[in-house]
């Protein structure tokens, strides 16, 4: 608990002063802390005292949280979800002169020889919809989810295509797509991060922590790294000797020197910590709690072929849907890599044996629960592969100009197969969706106007599509 300041009276007039006066900062991060000790009689709602409060969108939203599964590197469509069968036919044939003018790659000549599929397609899901026999769980609910097999992106390596694809920028310093959301949205969760981002695979991510920082917009909309074994954040638990009491009164200390500190400048950034150190304090028993696969039924770790203790993807998977469940907006896993220059065939099973059965698993999980009507559930990774060989006879380039993706959940037409690229996959032929359309469609469901959530910055205001972007009528139920 907090004591209260022996001249309650004077010390709320102080904060009511600086809050009408416009420096509010000081007022939310002081009545978040009294917000613990029970004393809110000067706030009319959370929203009013809490900068993650919920907030509500432009419009009535189809989802409210999001679990972004991002597969680091660049999958093979040709191997996955874009069958093409001519491209087998011409298998280590040179391909048409005309289809390259112009064409840049990222290592290898243009000219090289096309590469057939190396695995074989069946049709799957009520609507007949070709897919490799390397997804054979994803296969299974491809009736519940949306698959996009012409997106676009402007870029063609990896650090900056994954940038495009979580900021709408190939440059640092832009707000992620999850900031954008937080700051958007708010939490539905105090004592857990609104932004909750796992790691898993061989390496981690190109762009780092680009993919989930905050940008100009305060730091506490930032993604917040968690591990899967372990304590969830680094130095999460307290050192030996220290007990509850004395850290609770070093807290009281500290944050009442950035309080000081805060009413005198006005930073946003300190109110920041502020907010932070309180939160690092109640996920000390609200995060051991929510990333504790104990009490999950024997039949869910065998759906998502999750091992409690164990760092895995499916394990992830398994802790986002817990996340979710306790309030958590946006949580985002990455799994690198998938980056096949050679050792295509080896390394996408490999993944694919890591990835399919927990990415399917979480579509039914959250299907079961009643939740998939509220979450979207995104696959993709940052672009695609070429039809063009690389790495001798089993491998494929980078691609930027046509790839695919997968989204389920509230809002999306399921078991719908939308968009076409060329008889070689080379190019969108059909419906193409730019990563902005995605960003703007994302931001659709969510409730909002993408053209009108706006951070203003350096003199003008700015937005996760920037000035691109289309909502993508066709994929809305």
């Amino acid at each position: 608990m907090i004591q209260q300041p022996s001249n309650a009276m004077n010390f709320i007039r102080r904060r009511w002063f600086l809050q009408q006066c416009g420096i509010g900062l000081g007022h939310i991060a002081l009545t978040s802390l009294l917000a613990d000790a029970g004393d809110l009689s000067f706030a009319e709602d959370r929203s009013s005292v809490d900068p993650m409060a919920p907030k509500s969108p432009h419009f009535p939203a189809k989802i409210k949280n999001v679990i972004l599964l991002f597969m680091g590197g660049g999958p093979s469509q040709f191997e996955m979800f874009d069958h093409k069968p001519e491209l087998e036919r011409l298998d280590g044939t040179l391909p048409p002169s005309e289809l390259l003018d112009g064409y840049r790659a990222a290592f290898i000549n243009p000219n090289s020889k096309l590469l057939g599929p190396k695995f074989k397609f069946e049709k799957k899901g009520s609507a007949g919809t070709p897919i490799s026999e390397l997804l054979p769980h994803t296969a299974g609910v491809l009736d519940d989810i949306c698959l996009i097999r012409s997106m676009k992106t402007d870029a063609f390596n990896h650090a900056p295509a994954q940038l495009m694809m979580s900021t709408g920028s190939q440059q640092f310093g832009r707000p992620s797509m999850g900031s954008w959301v937080t700051y958007g949205l708010g939490s539905e969760s105090k004592d857990l991060p609104a932004y909750v981002v796992f790691n898993s695979g061989k390496k981690g991510p190109s762009a780092g922590a680009g993919n989930w920082n905050s940008g100009f917009l305060p730091t506490l909309h930032s993604g917040v790294e968690f591990r899967s074994s372990g304590d969830p954040v680094l130095y999460l638990s307290n050192p030996p000797g220290m007990t509850d009491w004395s850290q609770r009164e070093s807290l009281k200390a500290v944050n009442e020197l950035n309080r000081q500190r805060l009413d005198v400048v006005g930073d946003p950034e300190i109110a920041t910590r502020i907010n932070g150190y309180e939160m690092a304090y109640r996920m000390q028993s609200s995060a051991p709690e929510a990333m504790s696969l104990s009490d999950e039924p024997e039949h869910i770790l065998k759906l998502y072929g999750a091992e409690p203790g164990k760092m895995s993807f499916a394990n992830n998977c398994l802790l986002a849907r817990r996340l979710v469940q306790r309030g958590v907006r946006f949580v985002q896993l990455f799994h690198e890599s998938w980056d096949q220059h050679g050792g295509l065939t080896g390394g996408l099973k490999q993944n694919c044996s890591d990835t399919d059965q927990a990415c399917a698993a979480l579509v039914q999980d959250l299907k079961q629960q009643g939740m998939l009507d509220e979450t979207l559930v995104i696959w993709g990774g940052e672009f695609g592969r070429t039809p063009m060989v690389q790495g001798g006879n089993d491998g494929r380039d980078h691609h930027p100009n046509s790839f695919s993706m997968w989204m389920a959940g509230g809002g999306l037409k399921a078991g719908l197969a939308y968009g076409q690229t060329d008889e070689l996959g080379f190019d969108v032929a059909e419906n193409p969706v730019h990563v902005h359309d995605l960003h703007a469609t994302i931001l659709h469901l969510l409730g909002f106007d993408h053209k009108r959530l706006t951070y203003r910055f350096q003199g003008r205001d700015y937005r996760l599509t920037d000035v691109h972007g289309e909502l993508v009528h066709d994929i809305l139920a």
